[in-house]
């Protein structure tokens, strides 16, 4: 070979380093993120006074959160094919773009139908940057520096999902729900600024074009990814397989799945790259990390009903009660960010999932004379063990795959934890309409005549209403009260057994961390 064509080569194959500092350019992808991870969650408390306002029923109104997670979850996958069709600088700047005009529309909306829509296109243009985000901040820090690149990311993906309720609550309550989008149009123009400014693609990413639209492949990504997310969140509305529209959505799901893997390990340009999980590493840590998202939803669906269904909580108040959980993310994501490189990940994994296991069955001893503090350090331990678990398991996904092949990772491993959060939320509040159902025919056994504990009880319930209401009424109300009680018992119990169903799934994962190889404090993802 010659030296004029081996120098050429030579220089493809150095290792490239963006031209701005990787701080500014985290802070240019995160401010975007942030936006866009705290819209998924923050729009949940307006929910009624969206209905209100747009003369819809609180169910029809669930359609504005339901549409924007659907869009959201069918773009992520593909960011990679997006990537090398326009550019990934160009693609960010494009999404954020069409996310902040969105939000416009949203805030502007005068009918549920318009909502949903501008909700729909918001989603298509907030999907792609998470994983966008995620692939600029591994590329632009040094391999041994990754851990803090990913403690940046955490504390968008971690950390916004867990205030969004409170601030939500809070815009809502001072000003109006169309604020909630509003807000959006000052950070979205920050964020333009900010990425046209200091974030570049590297060369191979200018070098890789996509030459054709994977049109098949797209459309069955669409179709197994929106008919699993509504019927994840309509089932137990629905009542699940006793609907039609449910087993419509099951067998479509069923159908297209497969399909779209077969089609994906076939085609020749996919637009998502399946084969990436012949790497260990990757496999394992996108499996736990759908786990997490399971058990980090699943709790924060879960927290906030308990404290305002049965302690009574307004809901600032217990938006208030559940965001110590977020200090402790942010506090275990700065120091686990130093961490990595310098201890096994695998120890830091291990000492995240014990924690995350143990902070979940606290919260299944929880009952109803608890003080605010019986709720609070659970979720501060909680949000420890989620930085500790976040950092380490995407450096340690990420860690053995080129620098050519994270964009196409990130989707993958962002969707799988949307998925993962999906099947959380879904499977919290359907065990717990079912358990509370299961505990209470257990309780009403014993409300007989023959149960002296019970008898004993109503007596005395009864004895103190007789002066007020007299003897017949009096005996009516205790009933009442009774069964109210027994009630809130059998909810009760039902919390005590989600709770404790999480704390099984987190330890569960403990033995999938000795699949994940060791990285060495030089190792990361080769270049190109």
């Amino acid at each position: 070979m010659s030296q004029s064509s081996a120098q050429p080569a030579a220089i493809l194959m150095e290792p490239w380093q963006p031209k701005a500092h990787p701080g500014l350019i985290a802070a240019a992808v995160m401010s975007a993120t942030f936006m866009v991870v705290l819209d998924s969650t923050v729009v949940t408390v307006a929910l009624p006074h969206i209905a209100g306002n747009l003369s819809a029923s609180p169910d029809e109104a669930t359609w504005s959160l339901t549409s924007y997670l659907i869009a959201n979850a069918i773009v992520i996958p593909a960011t990679g094919w997006l990537g090398s069709m326009f550019g990934r600088k160009r693609l960010l700047l494009g999404c954020i773009g069409l996310f902040t005009l969105a939000s416009i529309a949203c805030g502007a909306a005068n009918s549920l139908s318009f909502l949903i829509v501008a909700r729909i296109i918001q989603g298509l243009g907030g999907g792609a940057m998470q994983p966008i985000s995620q692939a600029v901040l591994l590329e632009s820090f040094r391999p041994s520096k990754r851990g803090v690149a990913m403690a940046i990311f955490g504390m968008g993906v971690v950390v916004a999902p867990i205030i969004g309720p409170t601030l939500g609550g809070w815009i809502t309550d001072n000003y109006s729900w169309r604020w909630v989008f509003y807000i959006n149009l000052p950070v979205g123009v920050f964020a333009v600024m900010l990425v046209q400014m200091f974030v570049e693609d590297p060369p191979y990413v200018r070098r890789a074009r996509a030459t054709r639209v994977d049109f098949v492949g797209l459309i069955l990504l669409a179709l197994w990814v929106g008919t699993l997310h509504i019927m994840l969140d309509k089932g137990q509305e629905e009542d699940w397989l006793s609907s039609p529209f449910i087993r419509t959505l099951l067998v479509t799901t069923l159908l297209t799945f497969p399909a779209f893997v077969i089609w994906e390990l076939r085609t020749r340009q996919p637009i998502v790259n399946l084969r990436i999980l012949r790497n260990r590493n990757f496999l394992t840590g996108s499996a736990l990390i759908t786990v997490v998202g399971a058990v980090m939803y699943g709790t924060t669906a879960l927290l906030p009903l308990f404290l305002q269904t049965l302690l009574g909580y307004p809901a600032l108040q217990s938006g208030l009660a559940v965001s110590p959980r977020g200090l402790g993310s942010f506090v275990a994501m700065v120091v686990v960010g130093r961490l990595v490189g310098l201890v096994d990940n695998r120890f830091l994994l291990f000492m995240g999932f014990g924690a995350l296991g143990y902070s979940a069955y606290a919260l299944g001893n929880l009952n109803l004379q608890i003080a605010p503090i019986d709720v609070i350090w659970p979720n501060v331990l909680n949000g420890l063990a989620m930085g500790f678990i976040f950092v380490p398991l995407t450096t340690s996904a990420m860690g053995t795959l080129r620098n050519e092949e994270m964009g196409n990772a990130t989707g993958i491993y962002n969707l799988l934890r949307n998925i993962g959060a999906a099947v959380g939320i879904t499977m919290m509040t359907t065990f717990l309409a079912r358990g509370a159902q299961i505990h209470q025919t257990a309780l009403v056994a014993h409300m007989t005549p023959y149960d002296a504990a019970y008898q004993q009880q109503l007596h005395e319930i009864q004895s103190a209403l007789t002066p007020q209401s007299g003897t017949y009424q009096a005996g009516q109300e205790a009933q009442v009260i009774m069964s109210a009680q027994l009630s809130r018992q059998a909810s009760l119990w039902a919390y005590v057994d989600d709770f404790r169903l999480l704390a099984i799934l987190t330890i569960a994962c403990i033995p999938g961390v000795l699949l994940l190889r060791r990285l060495r404090h030089s190792e990361g993802p080769r270049g190109p």
